[in-house]
């Protein structure tokens, strides 16, 4: 079955103010300590829950959790917030709950989170940060699985790919044996990062690792691969795990809103060509063209070609969330009462 999920908020529930990312600053966490930590913690925890089953109301069974659940959570020990046990317990109930109703999170870690680094401090904050999120994941009680990934990329190059792997998987070597049956890596959206080939190459193939391949970064990044050839290069990743293969998508935020300007156009019955006598709309048009290519749309317009495969994961990364997932199940139901 082709399983679509969304990513960390639910704007519907947020609207309600529930949700697992309320955060704080350095300079509250200096004042506030530990406990306003917890206190806030808790109030993330409390909520995953809803979210979960909210999703499961909904049909939705692909979620990925934020990275904000525990504030500052590089800052300490989580067995040393005052309200540890509470919050265990919420979060253990919502893992129960998403075992139960056959759900699967995962999560991403932010662009921060750099193993191949030649900066021993940041190194270190990343080892610290990524181990935290893997010990979110034994709270909720998942068994170290990439079923439950924790999702990164190789972060740079530094101008020498092969030196920065060779760090990376040094590093890779500190890691706790949890967090290492957590952690994938996936494909960037520049010609000069990371392709799907060159992580086979360079990562699987030394530590049998999954790639994460999303369909958006191969149009900038092919690696000299078909998107058929690199969903399937990335696909045996994860059969050599026995795990579900899970995949991203996501559309061209420049390319969604210029598709908005030219129906706006066609509505007024106003010709390409004839921008500039219509002031305000060539306003609208440089905005979209300011627009990076790689920015991510609110909503999308296609579905991912699965190429015949019957079970995939695949994170919708739009900006409109669970919406976004929404709105592609309506469009999915009306092509097929049309069709």
């Amino acid at each position: 079955m082709i399983n679509f999920g969304y990513a960390c908020i639910n704007t519907e529930l947020s609207n309600q103010n529930i949700r697992t990312g309320r955060t704080m600053i350095d300079k509250k966490f200096k004042l506030g300590g530990l406990q306003l930590a917890s206190d806030i913690a808790l109030a993330n925890a409390r909520d995953l829950l809803p979210i979960l089953k909210w999703n499961e109301a909904h049909n939705i069974h692909l979620f990925r959790l934020g990275s904000e659940l525990f504030p500052r959570w590089n800052h300490y020990r989580l067995e040393e917030l005052p309200s540890i046990d509470e919050i265990a317990a919420h979060l253990r109930a919502a893992g129960d709950y998403a075992k139960a109703h056959n759900q699967r999170i995962t999560t991403h870690p932010g662009p921060f989170n750099i193993l191949g680094s030649p900066e021993k401090r940041v190194v270190d904050n990343t080892i610290v940060s990524l181990e935290r999120h893997s010990e979110l994941f034994d709270l909720m009680g998942f068994a170290p699985s990439f079923e439950n990934k924790i999702n990164i990329h190789i972060g740079a190059t530094y101008n020498k790919k092969a030196e920065t792997i060779d760090r990376w998987l040094h590093n890779w070597d500190r890691l706790s044996d949890n967090l290492k049956a957590r952690l994938v890596v996936e494909t960037d959206d520049k010609a000069s990062m990371y392709s799907v080939r060159e992580l086979y190459q360079m990562v699987h193939s030394e530590i049998q690792i999954p790639i994460t391949f999303d369909y958006f970064h191969h149009i900038f990044n092919t690696g000299d691969l078909s998107e058929h050839d690199a969903f399937f290069l990335a696909r045996e990743t994860w059969d050599h795990h026995n795990v579900t293969q899970c995949t991203h998508y996501s559309e061209s935020r420049r390319r969604e809103y210029q598709t908005y300007i030219e129906r706006m156009f066609e509505h007024h019955n106003i010709a390409i060509e004839d921008l500039p006598a219509w002031p305000t709309f060539h306003k609208q048009y440089k905005e979209f063209t300011k627009i990076r290519e790689q920015a991510h749309s609110d909503y999308i317009l296609a579905t991912p070609n699965t190429y015949g495969v019957s079970d995939l994961d695949i994170v919708i990364e739009a900006k409109a969330k669970e919406q976004a997932l929404l709105q592609v199940r309506l469009s999915q139901k009306n092509a097929v009462i049309l069709g």
